[in-house]
């Protein structure tokens, strides 16, 4: 039996707005004067914890391009384009601060795997100049949460308890509740859901003695066979 953390991408490893921006920069291709600048004002007040209405940055860039009638072939092809810059100077993004601290404490008997819907474009890039890209068992990308999650977590399960860490109860928090995961909800609408979740904080730093512990209580009932322990 193994014990798993399940980790999303977007907004819960990775934080800052700059992939966020760089897609809106691409969609401001098709769309009228003052999209961009109506983009920032949301995303702020989005981050501040004043818009309740959107789910992450980029809903907030998606339903301001629907909003501006820009065509969905070109908004996601506006995303392909700002994913395949991911990291770099036109999308920057940061770790989030307490992560590496917090893998570093983890048992070596955690699996720990990121489950994402974003393209495998960029990210074991970033993840290695993080330093974190060791720390993690399994990369999945292309999910098509929330339904994708599912078999994630149905795999998973079956092995030992699972803890399903992301920003969006819809995406990352919902699917693995409904299969008896538990789950830990991050970012800006942390405070304000009022859905369930087992743990919760504005930022991975402060969610951190909770996972380890939830961890390293997992690790300590959980017998592990010599070929599930991470090397």
């Amino acid at each position: 039996m193994t014990s798993t953390l399940v980790f999303d991408f977007d907004g819960t490893v990775a934080v800052g707005t700059g992939p966020v921006i760089a897609y809106a920069e691409e969609i401001a291709r098709h769309a009228g004067e003052g999209f961009l600048d109506r983009v920032q004002a949301t995303l702020e007040a989005f981050e501040r914890g004043e818009e309740r209405g959107y789910r992450d940055g980029y809903d907030v860039v998606a339903r301001s391009a629907a909003d501006a009638g820009v065509d969905a072939a070109e908004v996601q092809a506006a995303y392909a384009s700002s994913r395949a810059v991911l990291g770099t100077d036109r999308a920057q993004v940061d770790v989030a601060p307490g992560l590496p601290a917090l893998l570093a404490q983890l048992p070596d008997s955690t699996r720990v795997v990121l489950a994402t819907n974003a393209p495998e474009l960029g990210v074991e890039r970033v993840l290695e100049a993080w330093g974190v890209r060791e720390r993690f068992d399994e990369l999945r990308y292309d999910l098509g949460k929330p339904d994708g999650l599912v078999p994630v977590i149905e795999e998973f399960i079956a092995h030992g308890p699972v803890l399903s860490i992301g920003d969006m109860v819809e995406n990352d928090l919902a699917p693995a509740a409904a299969l008896g995961a538990d789950t830990a909800l991050v970012g800006a609408t942390a405070a304000a859901s009022g859905a369930s979740a087992t743990m919760r904080a504005a930022t991975l730093a402060e969610l951190a003695p909770q996972i380890i512990a939830w961890a390293r209580s997992a690790d300590a009932s959980t017998p592990v066979s010599p070929d599930t322990v991470r090397s």
